[in-house]
C-alpha cells in the first residue's frame, strides 16, 4: 500500500531540495501538520540561503523521525553546505530515511552505492536499493533496476526481469523505458517477439516526444501481420 505526502526528492544525483509530491511506503509515517509546516519553512530557508537555520530545522525534525528531514539533512551533508559536513554523515541520514520507508531516499541510496559518492562503490547493494524503491513505485528506480538486469550489472543478467521493470517504468511514463520495451518486443529479447506490442510502445514513446520511436513505429507498420 502506498501513501502520498509532501517530500523533497533528488534530481538524479543528490543536490536539489524541492517541495514535491512523491511516494512513501506504508512503513513511513506521514508528518503531522505541524511537522509538515516546519519542513516547508526549512526548505524555504534553504532556498533563500539561510542554511544554518535550515540545517537546524532538519536536524530537529529528523530526531522526531520525520524521514523527509533526515533525507534533506543528508543531502546538505553530501553537498558540503556547512562546516563539518561529510559523505559519511550524508549516507547515515539518507539511509535512515530510506529504512523509514522514504522512497526518494531508497533511490538515493542506490545512486550513492552506484557512484561511490558516499563510500565504496557497490553495484550489488545499489541494485538492492533500486529494487526496493522500484517495488514502491519509483519510476527512476524501475529503470535502474531494469538496466541492472539487462546489463548484468549488480544483478544476474536477465532480459525477462529487465523487461518486467522497463514495462513498469513505461507504464509510469518514462519515455526511455517505453522505447526500450518496444525494442525488446521487436527483438524478442526477454519475451516472445511481438511486433504489435513493439509498435504500440514505439507509438507511445513517439507521442511522448521521442523522434526515433516515431521512425521505428512507421517502419513496423508494413511488417505487422
Amino acid at each position: 500500500m502506498l501513501k502520498r505526502a509532501a517530500l523533497f526528492p533528488l534530481k538524479r544525483l543528490p543536490g536539489a531540495l524541492l517541495l514535491a509530491l512523491f511516494l512513501m511506503t506504508a512503513a513511513a509515517a506521514a508528518p503531522t501538520a505541524v511537522q509538515q509546516a516546519a519542513l516547508e519553512r526549512a526548505v524555504i530557508d534553504h532556498d533563500q540561503g539561510r542554511l544554518l537555520r535550515a540545517r537546524r530545522s532538519f536536524e530537529a525534525l529528523a530526531r522526531q523521525k520525520v524521514p523527509a528531514a533526515a533525507y534533506n539533512l543528508g543531502v546538505m551533508h553530501l553537498e558540503g553546505e556547512f562546516a563539518g559536513a561529510s559523505p559519511a554523515q550524508a549516507r547515515r541520514w539518507i539511509e535512515r530515511a530510506a529504512k523509514q520507508g522514504f522512497v526518494t531516499a531508497q533511490f538515493a541510496m542506490g545512486q550513492l552505492f552506484e557512484t561511490g559518492r558516499a563510500g565504496p562503490r557497490d553495484l550489488v547493494a545499489a541494485h538492492s536499493w533500486y529494487e526496493r524503491a522500484a517495488a514502491a513505485g519509483s519510476v527512476d528506480a524501475q529503470v535502474a533496476a531494469g538496466t541492472a538486469y539487462y546489463l548484468g550489472r549488480g544483478a544476474p543478467k536477465s532480459p525477462a526481469d529487465a523487461m518486467r521493470w522497463y514495462r513498469e517504468a513505461a507504464k509510469g511514463g518514462d519515455v526511455g523505458a517505453q522505447y526500450l520495451l518496444a525494442s525488446m518486443y521487436e527483438q524478442g529479447d526477454g519475451a516472445e517477439r511481438d511486433l504489435r506490442l513493439a509498435r504500440y510502445w514505439y507509438d507511445i514513446a513517439a507521442r511522448n516526444g521521442d523522434p526515433a520511436a516515431a521512425i521505428k513505429a512507421r517502419e513496423l507498420d508494413p511488417r505487422e501481420p
